[in-house]
C-alpha cells in the first residue's frame, strides 16, 4: 500500500477519533450532569449509540462530502490527504487559539477549497448545504422556545411536581442523549472518512465501518474531559428542559443526514438552548456577544480550512505560488483596513479639536 494512502487514511481515522471525543461524547453530557447514569457507563453508552449511527445512517452524508460537492474525480490520494490535514489542522489551530469550530463546516470547507483550485464546486449543491446551515440553529430556536412554553402550561406543571415524574424523566433524558448520540455519528463520521471513499482508498461499507469505530472509541476513551465540562455546565437545566434540547438537535440533525447534508450539532445544541432560556428570561438571554459567537464560528470554520485547503494544494500539487501571493495581499489589506478602522475614532477627535480651534481663531477675529 502505497505511503500517502496509509497516511490519508490514518488521519481520517484520527480525525474521527477527535470527532467521537468531542461532539459526540457531549451528547450523553445532559444525563451525566444530572447524575442519572455514570459516567464511564454514559461514554459506553454513547459509543454504542454513536457506531450505530455511523454505520447504519452514514453513509448519504459519506457521498455528499465525497462527490456533492466537488466531483469524486477531484480526489486523487494526495488531495484527499490534503483536504483531511486541512480539517483536521484547523481544528488544532483553533484548539490552539480556543475557538471553537464545526467539524461539519470545516470538512466541507475543506473540501470546497480543493473544487476551487480545479473549478470543480457544485455551487448549487453548496448553497443548499448553507441554507442548511443558517435555518437549522433558527428552526432549534423556536423549536425550543415553543416546547419550553409547553411546559409551562398548568397540566404539564403539574404532573411534573408528582413523584413518578422522576424517574420517567431520567429514561427519556437517556434515551434523548442516545438518539443525540446516532444522529451524531450518522452526520459526523463522513467528515473524516468522505475524502477517503472519493478517492477510492476505501469503499463507503468499510469507511462507515471503521470510521464508526474510531468516533465510538474516541467518545467511549477520550470523551471524559468533554462530558465532563459538558456535564458540569448544563447542570442548572431541568431534566425536562434536557429533554428538549437533545430531542430537538437530533431530530434535526437526523433528518439533514437522510438528506445527506453535513449539519453543525453544536450550533443547533446551542441555538436550543438560548430558545429555552428565551423562553424563561425573554430578550435578556438573546446577549450580543452569543450571537457574534454562533456567527463567528459559522463564518470561520469553513473558511479557515478552505484556505488552507486551496493553498497547500496550490503549493505542494500545482506548485503555483503567484495565487498565494495575491491571497497574502489581501490579508495585509484587510488588516490594514481594520488597523485604519480602529484610529478613526482617534482622527475623528483630532478632527473636531482643529474644527473647534479654527471656529475660536475666527471668533476672534471676528
Amino acid at each position: 500500500m502505497p505511503t500517502v494512502t496509509i497516511i490519508a487514511i490514518t488521519i481520517g481515522l484520527f480525525f474521527a477519533v477527535n470527532i467521537g471525543a468531542s461532539g459526540a461524547a457531549a451528547s450523553m453530557g445532559i444525563s451525566y450532569g444530572a447524575g442519572v447514569v455514570k459516567k464511564q457507563l454514559a461514554l459506553f453508552l454513547c459509543s454504542i449509540a454513536v457506531f450505530l449511527g455511523a454505520y447504519l445512517g452514514g453513509g448519504e452524508v459519506v457521498k455528499t462530502i465525497g462527490s456533492g460537492i466537488v466531483p469524486s474525480s477531484t480526489f486523487t490520494n494526495a488531495i484527499a490527504l490534503i483536504v483531511l490535514a486541512s480539517a483536521a489542522l484547523s481544528l488544532f489551530l483553533a484548539n490552539v487559539f480556543g475557538i471553537p469550530l464545526s467539524t461539519s463546516e470545516v470538512a466541507v470547507g475543506a473540501v470546497v477549497g480543493a473544487g476551487i483550485v480545479y473549478q470543480s464546486v457544485y455551487v448549487s449543491h453548496l448553497i443548499w448545504i448553507v441554507l442548511f446551515w443558517l435555518l437549522s440553529p433558527v428552526a432549534a430556536f423556536f423549536i425550543a422556545v415553543a416546547a419550553a412554553n409547553l411546559l409551562k402550561l398548568k397540566a404539564l406543571q403539574a404532573w411534573l411536581a408528582k413523584p413518578k415524574a422522576g424517574p420517567v424523566l431520567a429514561i427519556l433524558v437517556v434515551f434523548m442523549g442516545l438518539f443525540e448520540a446516532f444522529s451524531a455519528g450518522m452526520n459526523n463520521v463522513a467528515n473524516a472518512v468522505g475524502p477517503l471513499v472519493a478517492a477510492s482508498l476505501m469503499t463507503k461499507g468499510h469507511a462507515v465501518l471503521w470510521g464508526g469505530i474510531a468516533v465510538a472509541a474516541g467518545a467511549c476513551f477520550f470523551g471524559h474531559r468533554v462530558i465532563e465540562t459538558n456535564g458540569k455546565k448544563i447542570t442548572a437545566l431541568r431534566l425536562e428542559e434536557g429533554c428538549i434540547i437533545s430531542g430537538t438537535g437530533a431530530s434535526i440533525v437526523t433528518t439533514a443526514s437522510l438528506f445527506g447534508i453535513p449539519i453543525p450539532l453544536t450550533q443547533i445544541t446551542t441555538s436550543s438552548i438560548i430558545g429555552i432560556g428565551f423562553a424563561k428570561q425573554g430578550k435578556e438571554v438573546l446577549k450580543k456577544d452569543i450571537v457574534v459567537q454562533l456567527l463567528t464560528v459559522w463564518a470561520v470554520s469553513p473558511v479557515l480550512s478552505m484556505v488552507l485547503s486551496y493553498t497547500i494544494i496550490q503549493l505542494v500539487i500545482e506548485q503555483n505560488i503567484y495565487p498565494i501571493v495575491v491571497m497574502i495581499g489581501v490579508i495585509i489589506s484587510v488588516f490594514g483596513v481594520i488597523s485604519l478602522m480602529k484610529k478613526t475614532p482617534a482622527i475623528g477627535a483630532l478632527n473636531k479639536s482643529n474644527v473647534a480651534e479654527m471656529n475660536n481663531t475666527l471668533r476672534k477675529v471676528d
